[in-house]
């Protein structure tokens, strides 16, 4: 366009900022200040938004000095702008001066503020904020229903809910999702149940809330209520089996999701979550489906997808390959770090996983459950026992509270090193119920050492925990042939060979998926040692 004017500028800058096209906006509100002596209320507005999406403070600013020079100081809408920028960079001190400094304030002004304060956690002065508005609009009633529910207060988001003048869906979803982030999942469904009307947003709240309690089977009965699905619904599906280690259940969904009768074009999630479920699976030759179907699609790696492909890498064995990717990422994010660790942890370099830890701990980059799964495992790996046990205290000055799994991973760095006295008292000062892969690290050890004593107490919780798995007697048999008690062992392997079980390879069975020719088949499954080595076997029709 030649020489725009002013209403053609802030047209197109207000175009783009509504189109997410946010540095774009900024950088054309910068061409038009050269070009024209005095900038509309529109331009700035929208150039404020754009700055507070990108969280350009310094643009920002200088956009807050137009607004005195220009004298729009008494423009409600500019104004309001100036309290969501402010807010949405965490200075609600500043955004508070401009909008007790604003005349003619609105509804839209005092929901500004208000997420302003809840965004910042500060709900006590959200609340105060609610009793003083003149007029409250749904808007004001749902951002303080979300507010409580993130906090787990969902008695006093409740309590909102009911008093509500007048709700819409987004009110009905902010309860479900503050249920489901509270692991409250019954109660979230009985106000799912209970929705005059839901739209996509609520089926995949409570997709994802059974997601994360492990039911996947109400998951998938609500994901088949839902009439006509989108591709969001079927990320969330797919997600939901990746998630829960239900690959076979993920590629069948994902194959059902590209048949000609339902035709939905999978996107970066689609496939973030796929590649996750062949992690599981641990076989590369997906790798190359995977590319060549992104490739087909138009759909480029970007850091989301490289993660996921670094954790494929690292389960199969190549971290060669995953290192790569990891260092070629424009973003390291904790997902990322963990990773990248657990790879390494699980591949025998735990050295590199020792490394990365330090790494992410040094761009303050703090880390979670898995994290520390990855780096115990490492230490677990070379036997470092003293630098493992710190490790693992120090989870508590994280705010993290150690998993049964982690308390198994000390048991077996403990127990190889001989420490097997300390390894069963940690197992007794364990403030959750031991699983059997606990006790089964113990008696693990105890068969590496030929402890008796302690070999029997593990194998009699093993019993209990799981009576039919025949690995935990063949290893107290074991324990028992080391120190001559031959009539002992010989009684185990009986009961083994009555179960009709064999002593050390288990098949577990035939796990065959029937996909597109563009998707891998897998065809056979076999665990050793009842489940401790897991190797799968595909083939490829690319």
């Amino acid at each position: 366009m030649q020489n725009p004017d002013v209403f053609s500028w802030s047209c197109t800058i207000r175009f783009l900022s509504q189109h997410n096209q946010f540095r774009e906006a900024f950088s054309l509100y910068v061409q038009m200040q050269r070009l024209v002596s005095c900038p509309s209320s529109f331009a700035i507005s929208s150039s404020l938004k754009a700055c507070a999406r990108i969280g350009y403070e310094m643009g920002g600013i200088s956009i807050h000095a137009q607004v005195h020079k220009f004298g729009f100081c008494g423009v409600v809408y500019v104004q309001t702008a100036l309290v969501d920028f402010y807010s949405k960079l965490g200075s609600t001190g500043i955004a508070r001066k401009v909008f007790d400094e604003m005349v003619g304030k609105n509804v839209v002004s005092w929901n500004s503020m208000l997420s302003g304060y809840l965004r910042s956690g500060d709900l006590a002065m959200a609340h105060s904020l609610f009793d003083e508005m003149p007029k409250k609009d749904v808007v004001s009633w749902n951002s303080m229903i979300s507010g409580y529910g993130r906090e787990g207060n969902m008695e006093q988001a409740c309590a909102l809910f009911r008093l509500m003048p007048e709700r819409n869906i987004a009110s009905w979803n902010a309860m479900i999702s503050g249920y489901v982030d509270c692991r409250k999942i019954e109660l979230a469904r009985s106000f799912f149940d209970a929705m005059p009307r839901r739209n996509t947003v609520s089926w995949i709240t409570m997709i994802s809330g059974y997601s994360k309690c492990g039911d996947v089977e109400s998951a998938r009965e609500v994901f088949d209520q839902m009439g006509e699905k989108d591709l969001l619904l079927y990320n969330a599906m797919i997600a939901c089996y990746a998630q829960n280690s239900r690959s076979k259940e993920a590629l069948q969904l994902f194959n059902k999701m590209l048949e000609p009768d339902v035709n939905i074009q999978p996107d970066k999630m689609t496939f973030a979550s796929v590649i996750s479920a062949c992690s599981q699976l641990g076989d590369l030759r997906f790798v190359s489906w995977i590319d060549s179907y992104m490739n087909q699609l138009g759909i480029g790696m970007d850091d989301h997808l490289a993660t996921a492909l670094i954790d494929l890498y690292a389960k199969c064995g190549s971290i060669d390959k995953a290192y790569n990717l990891f260092r070629g990422l424009q973003k390291k994010d904790l997902v990322a770090y963990t990773a990248m660790i657990l790879g390494c942890g699980i591949n025998g370099r735990a050295n590199d996983a020792i490394k990365l830890f330090e790494e992410m701990m040094d761009v303050q980059i703090y880390p979670n459950l898995v994290t520390f799964t990855g780096i115990l495992t490492a230490y677990n790996h070379v036997g470092l026992v003293e630098e493992g046990y710190n490790c693992f205290i120090s989870m508590q000055k994280h705010g993290l509270v150690p998993s049964a799994d982690h308390y198994g991973i000390m048991v077996d760095l403990l127990g190889r090193a001989g420490r097997l006295e300390e390894a069963y008292q940690l197992i007794k000062s364990m403030p959750m119920q031991p699983h059997a892969g606990v006790w089964g690290a113990l008696l693990l050890a105890c068969s590496l050492h030929n402890n008796v004593e302690l070999g029997e107490i593990a194998a009699k919780h093993c019993f209990e925990l799981e009576p039919d798995t025949t690995g935990y007697r063949s290893l107290l048999a074991s324990i028992y042939a080391s120190v001559g008690r031959w009539d002992d062992a010989k009684s185990l392997r009986t009961i083994c060979r009555k179960r009709d079980l064999p002593r050390f390879l288990v098949v577990v069975g035939w796990n065959s998926v029937e996909l597109n020719p563009n998707v891998a088949k897998a065809v056979n499954y076999i665990a050793l040692l009842d489940g401790w080595i897991t190797t799968s076997y595909f083939y490829s029709s690319c």
